[in-house]
């Protein structure tokens, strides 16, 4: 299985964070998963990345041109994929990946979450999506996605696009474990 997993690229966030994305990172290179991310080298991508390695893990980094040219890059990825903007980073980590895990970020990893459920919403993705509530990181966005729900901007349904976790170790129950969603994603995409 390829796990696509979105986090974030800041260094001053509380050491728990840290901790959770290492040990996703050896929980994924155990179980023989290959991982893709961003390609960073700091932040929860870097701690990540540092585990599959560390691991023996396969993991594969794509990185928009600016960010590689800016030395954002994660040294020690020997697979990189190196493209020509943001929206292209996204939709060949989309193209590669059998499942999407989010671990706590900031703008830039809410809006990849975001497109990933919208993509599922629409059927152009059928995988797991898994969002990794580390310290209740992700509590405020829950409580947004069932206010959407609530006020009829998404079905009740739709609940079933994601799956929220506590624990890295939930996070591989939820892939391994994963049943799949709707048939047809398209013909409840629409809300009368």
């Amino acid at each position: 299985m390829k796990v696509c997993v979105f986090a974030a690229s800041s260094s001053r966030i509380d050491g728990a964070y840290s901790a959770e994305a290492s040990k996703l990172g050896t929980l994924l290179a155990e179980a023989g998963m290959e991982v893709i991310y961003g390609g960073g080298g700091i932040g929860l991508m870097g701690k990540l990345a540092d585990a599959v390695l560390k691991g023996g893990g396969k993991i594969t980094g794509v990185i928009p041109e600016f960010m590689r040219a800016e030395g954002w890059g994660h040294a020690g990825i020997s697979e990189i994929i190196v493209t020509s903007d943001m929206g292209e980073r996204k939709k060949r980590m989309f193209e590669k990946a059998d499942a999407v895990v989010a671990l706590p970020g900031g703008i830039g990893t809410i809006e990849e979450l975001t497109e990933a459920i919208t993509l599922k919403q629409l059927g152009f993705y059928k995988g797991p999506i898994i969002i990794l509530n580390t310290l209740n990181y992700y509590k405020s966005f829950i409580e947004f996605l069932d206010q959407m729900i609530s006020s009829h901007f998404l079905r009740r349904e739709h609940r079933g696009i994601w799956k929220v976790v506590n624990t890295p170790e939930e996070a591989m129950e939820a892939l391994t474990g994963y049943e799949g969603w709707v048939e047809d994603p398209r013909s409840i995409a629409k809300i009368y």
